[in-house]
């Protein structure tokens, strides 16, 4: 039988809202006094709005910085929208994020009918919440839309397969925005640069005589490490690293890897950095290392929290990718930009910078998604633009290989490619019906 329980309705939007929270201490949820506080979660600050009061003066009385704020319920019953934002961006911290959800403009004269019929309770609904109808106002207050969609078609629980119907309809019609409820977010544009520190890693298989040229042209950030992960070569890979690491002044670690792949090396150095900011760097010089200090800027000017080198702006060296690995790449490219709602041009090119607090979400996308990736890179940046993370491309120029054969398997690792992808669309697209298991 079909059951009018809203209990599923808040559980699957309080697990859409865990997809966005890093740091639980600096995270704000002001919420409607009337809302089934048993669905929420202990996993932010809460503040509790009776929707007549003044929700620009009760923003005002916050007295600390936060890194996102999350807006329930209660945009469209204002009517003091220019001073709302003016002040939510002043409780920001640089590049915090601000995350507005609402009723689909599209659903208010279904819920205006159940109004009427006195099978809802009556709402304060004085403003329409489009996104293109805010994302008007928002240049005076110094936000910038990074993603917008919709959830939940099919709010109820029907004969135990509700949740299956809702999830095909939400990614069936996924593009038309359908959803009863919607979730906008925001980012604050920095006006400052910042330092951080950098960690490198470097997976290495095979590669002893890329070794030394590719250190030779890294360069020498204040307060970097450089982590060489060592996977089983047939060559004199792991020798060589020690070596560089015993001659050079630079803080290297060298670590022998202890799985297969280059994902799983990627990962074992991941586990161990410290620094703020980590860049992923292939061995084979494919990539300029000497552009690190561009993808690093970008990262420190707010221009974006996540940087991903593409390879088809400029054009490649000649035998720099064969030509069925050409098609492959643009053919996933099309296809992963669909999925994640980014205009990605690259989606495998191997040099990407990102902040530290992504590692947490990686580890939540990993434990969700549990589709295995042979490479890391579906990881890092689903896992980006899973958490809503801005998401910024650099054009590098892609070099031939001197030394050594790639390490990629064109049909093996693009099924397994491909099955990532399949279920990626799934738990991508659809709510979220099972809670998220924080790292």
């Amino acid at each position: 039988m079909l059951k009018l329980n809203s209990n599923t309705f808040y559980t699957r939007h309080q697990n859409e809202l865990n997809r966005y929270i890093f740091n639980k201490a600096d995270t704000l949820h002001i919420i409607a006094d009337d809302v089934e506080k048993k669905n929420l979660k202990n996993d932010c600050d809460y503040i509790f709005v009776e929707k007549e009061e003044n929700l620009g003066k009760v923003i005002n009385q916050i007295d600390k910085l936060y890194s996102l704020i999350i807006i329930t319920d209660l945009l469209e019953s204002t009517e003091e929208l220019n001073d709302i934002f003016n002040q939510l961006n002043l409780k920001l911290i640089e590049n915090g994020k601000l995350l507005i959800t609402s009723l689909n403009n599209t659903w208010y004269p279904v819920v205006n009918l159940l109004e009427k019929l006195k099978l809802k309770k009556e709402s304060r609904k004085k403003i329409y919440t489009g996104v293109k109808k805010l994302t008007n106002v928002l240049p005076k207050t110094s936000l910038i839309l990074i993603d917008y969609k919709t959830r939940q078609l099919l709010p109820f629980k029907v004969l135990g397969i509700g949740n299956f119907i809702n999830s095909l309809l939400e990614i069936l019609f996924s593009k038309f925005n359908l959803g009863i409820k919607t979730y906008m977010l925001f980012q604050k544009i920095s006006t400052s640069s910042r330092k951080l520190s950098k960690s490198i890693i470097i997976p290495a298989k095979n590669e002893e005589k890329n070794l030394v040229p590719l250190i030779g042209r890294v360069p020498e950030f204040k307060d970097m490490e450089i982590i060489i992960v060592c996977g089983a070569s047939e060559d004199n890979t792991l020798e060589v690293a020690n070596s560089i690491k015993e001659k050079s002044s630079l803080n290297i670690q060298v670590i022998e890897q202890s799985g297969k792949g280059k994902a799983n090396a990627v990962f074992e150095a991941l586990a161990i950095t410290s620094n703020d900011a980590i860049a992923i760097l292939d061995s084979d010089i494919s990539v300029d290392p000497e552009t690190l200090t561009d993808f690093f800027r970008i990262l420190e000017d707010g221009e974006a929290d996540f940087v991903n080198g593409t390879r088809f702006v400029y054009r490649m060296e000649k035998d720099s990718m064969r030509f069925f690995n050409v098609i492959g790449n643009k053919i996933f490219q099309m296809l992963i930009a669909i999925v994640i709602s980014r205009n990605l041009s690259d989606s495998l090119c191997g040099t990407k910078v990102f902040q530290k607090e992504l590692k947490e979400k990686i580890l939540t996308w990993q434990n969700y998604n549990k589709a295995p990736d042979p490479f890391g890179d579906f990881d890092m940046l689903f896992s980006a633009a899973f958490s809503g993370q801005s998401i910024a491309e650099y054009p590098i120029h892609y070099r031939s290989r001197q030394y050594g054969k790639t390490q990629i398997s064109r049909f093996r690792d693009g099924f397994k490619l491909l099955y990532y992808f399949l279920n990626s669309v799934v738990n991508f697209n659809s709510s979220i019906n099972r809670e998220l298991k924080h790292f």
